[in-house]
């Protein structure tokens, strides 16, 4: 029966029955639910700012001003009633004005005093509002094996493009202990909307795989012609990192230790202190007590591109990489994919021992054809890929991965006992596949 023939059937009974419809029909007020969206945790990210052992840092976003913000932490267990357990950590919360004018809240919280190798499971809120439980784990205090992912460029139709980069670097390598990416995450670095991009390509993983981010040109910003650029406010309200570098570049330069790897970041787009920078690096390779070093930076040390040239970077920074051994340097900014090893000297002086020199791009955007480049034994444009690093005291197992899964170039480097290197090319034939 029609749902109004219904109701007029009840009400012609109620009249007959001499009952006022009106009361019949009366419903109790219901209190309309506050509306806590403003206050809901977005774009949860958990990077590191002190030992990835015993340390975890997490920042996340509100779009309302709250009045204290909190994270809650407990050791993991498949019982549901952990949460019992959880310890509160106060969060320190930052107002950032956007470019529209519209002012949203980053908060902070860091917790110490982990456990090392242990699994955590935590959230954040404001003590009503609360995010669900994400889950990390600690590092290991000792050396050992584990993988993580290596990113170019993002730069570029995130939502729809870079986002399957990401979840298929992570299918690949769903133990990852942490997400490296190499500059130019985003195109223009204070556009909120780009950035909410990048969060949603992510996902609930930003929340549970560390990331780890190098600077890139786009991250910064130029006020007008006269003034010079200067990092968008953006970067430090929602990535907590290292503040070990030198003064005045704070979390754009920084180092960690993870299982006997020492991870070393520069800032490549700050030409005029590369100087100073090359000190804190001497310093952060000369007191190296960990098996391997990586270095990751956005600039290429050696380009693919016609016409581009970091002359003044290699100055600077290439002769420490080869006096102190270092084992790998990431970068991006070219926008194809290009890799050289036991580069000691010139693009084509190769001698064992030297570091292995990686650029690639894993976003939307591409260069079309690249110059000859002698310093490079494997090359490609117009391919979306991501690189799985796996680390043993032993080796450096390298994979280069197209978003399809196809393997696209793969090495390894070994160490023996007495601390002599061996490198071992593995690429893959690609003929007539691209």
């Amino acid at each position: 029966m029609p749902m109004s023939r219904l109701r007029h059937g009840v009400l012609s009974c109620l009249l007959a029955l001499g009952c006022c419809p009106v009361a019949a029909f009366a419903q109790a007020p219901v209190a309309s639910a506050p509306d806590d969206s403003g206050r809901r945790p977005t774009r949860v990210v958990l990077t590191w700012r002190d030992d990835p052992a015993r340390s975890q840092a997490v920042t996340w976003r509100t779009d309302a001003a709250i009045d204290e913000a909190f994270a809650e932490i407990a050791e993991a267990t498949a019982n549901p009633g952990f949460g019992a357990l959880a310890r509160r950590s106060p969060a320190r919360t930052t107002p950032v004005t956007l470019v529209s004018g519209t002012a949203v809240y980053y908060h902070e919280a860091r917790f110490t005093a982990l456990r090392p190798n242990t699994l955590y499971a935590y959230r954040v809120g404001d003590g009503a509002t609360w995010s669900e439980w994400f889950q990390f784990r600690t590092a290991h205090a000792e050396p050992g094996a584990f993988s993580f992912v290596y990113l170019g460029d993002a730069q570029v139709e995130g939502r729809s493009l870079w986002s399957r980069t990401m979840r298929a670097a992570l299918l690949e390598a769903p133990r990852a202990r942490f997400v490296l990416h190499t500059g130019d995450l985003v195109n223009v670095g204070d556009s909120d909307e780009q950035w909410r991009e990048w969060f949603h390509a992510g996902g609930w993983a930003n929340g549970t795989v560390t990331q780890v981010p190098v600077v890139g040109n786009r991250e910064y910003e130029r006020m007008n012609r006269e003034e010079p650029h200067q990092l968008a406010p953006l970067w430090r309200s929602q990535f907590a990192l290292p503040e070990d570098g030198p003064e005045g570049l704070s979390e754009t330069v920084y180092s960690f230790d993870y299982q006997g790897v020492r991870v070393i970041v520069l800032n490549s787009v700050e030409e005029a202190r590369y100087a100073d920078q090359a000190r804190w690096l001497e310093e952060r390779l000369k007191d190296n007590k960990n098996r391997w070093t990586i270095v990751a930076l956005h600039h290429p040390v050696f380009s693919l591109v016609t016409g581009r040239d970091n002359a003044a970077l290699r100055a600077a920074w290439k002769p420490l990489f080869d006096k102190y051994g270092v084992d790998l340097v990431l970068a991006g900014h070219d926008h194809a994919y290009g890799r050289g090893e036991n580069l000691l000297g010139t693009e084509t002086d190769r001698e064992d021992g030297g570091p292995v020199y990686v650029v690639s791009a894993s976003g939307a955007r591409m260069e079309e054809s690249i110059r000859t480049a002698t310093w490079a034994t494997r090359t490609g444009t117009n391919v979306q890929l991501y690189q799985v690093i796996h680390v043993t005291p032993q080796s450096l197992r390298f994979e280069a991965r197209t978003v399809t899964g196809q393997l696209f170039d793969a090495f390894e480097i070994t160490r023996a006992r007495n601390g002599r290197r061996r490198f071992v090319d593995r690429k893959p034939d690609l003929s007539g596949t691209f």
